[in-house]
C-alpha cells in the first residue's frame, strides 16, 4: 500500500471502556487527525451477524466493509450488550479481520488530504495493524471503574443493565480480547501506558498532549 509521507499517526489499544474513545477524539480533534473507532467495525460486523444470522457470511462482511462510511459506525443501535458480546466473538475470526485489515490500513496510511494524518483505536492497533505509529499509546483503567463508566453510559442510553451485570459482561470480554488466537490485547513494551482511573478527561488528554508536542514540535 502507498503511504502518505510526513504525515501523525496515532495507535491506542485499550481493553473496553477505559476512556481510549474519548482520548482519541479529543486528540484527532486538536491535532486535525482522521480517526477510526476499531471497535465500532466489529460491532458493525456483530450486529450484521445477529440481523442475518442464516445469511451471514464472509461475503457479505466483505461487501458491506467495502461499501462501510464512518457515520454508519455512529448508530446507538451498535451500542447494545448483545451487539459488544457479538462483536467479541466475529473479532476471534481471522478471516474477518483480514477483512477489516485493509480497511483499518487505508484509514491510517492513507487518510483524506484535509487531515493531518490518522488515529486509530482498538485492541489491536499497536501489535498489527500500525506497528510503525509515530505515537503508541496504551489506555487502561481499574475494570470496576470500567463497568461504572459502562454502566453510566447504558443508563444515559435507557438501557436496562445492572452495574454487575455490566461488569460480569466486561470482565467477560477482558478475557476474550486477551486470549483470542488473533490480535490479541497486549501491552507492548514500546507503547506508553496511560492509567485513567484517577484521571479526569482533561488531565489524560493533557498528559498526552504534553508528549506529542515534544515530538511534534522539538
Amino acid at each position: 500500500m502507498k503511504k502518505r509521507k510526513n504525515i501523525i499517526t496515532v495507535a491506542i489499544d485499550s481493553p473496553a471502556a477505559a476512556g481510549a474513545g474519548t482520548q482519541a477524539k479529543l486528540i484527532a480533534q486538536h491535532y486535525n487527525l482522521y480517526y477510526l473507532d476499531t471497535g465500532k467495525i466489529y460491532r458493525y460486523i456483530g450486529n450484521l451477524k445477529i440481523k442475518n444470522k442464516k445469511k451471514f457470511s464472509y461475503k457479505l462482511v466483505s461487501e458491506k466493509i467495502k461499501l462501510l462510511k464512518l457515520n454508519y459506525l455512529k448508530s446507538k443501535s451498535l451500542l447494545t450488550n448483545e451487539v459488544a458480546i457479538s462483536a467479541s466473538q466475529v473479532a476471534k475470526d481471522k478471516k474477518i479481520r483480514n477483512i477489516v485489515h485493509d480497511f483499518q490500513q487505508k484509514c491510517a496510511y492513507q487518510p483524506p488530504m484535509k487531515f493531518n494524518g490518522s488515529i486509530l483505536d482498538g485492541r489491536d492497533i499497536i501489535t498489527v495493524q500500525v506497528k510503525d505509529a509515530m505515537f503508541k499509546f496504551f489506555i487502561t483503567a481499574n475494570l470496576n471503574i470500567r463497568a461504572r463508566r459502562r454502566y453510566n453510559e447504558y443508563k444515559a442510553l435507557n438501557k436496562k443493565m445492572t452495574y454487575s451485570e455490566v461488569l460480569k459482561s466486561l470482565r467477560k470480554r477482558d478475557k476474550s480480547d486477551k486470549n483470542r488466537k488473533y490480535g490479541p490485547l497486549k501491552k507492548t513494551k514500546d507503547s506508553i501506558l496511560i492509567n485513567t482511573t484517577k484521571l479526569s478527561k482533561k488531565a489524560c488528554f493533557k498528559k498526552i498532549k504534553s508528549i506529542m508536542d515534544k515530538k511534534i514540535y522539538n
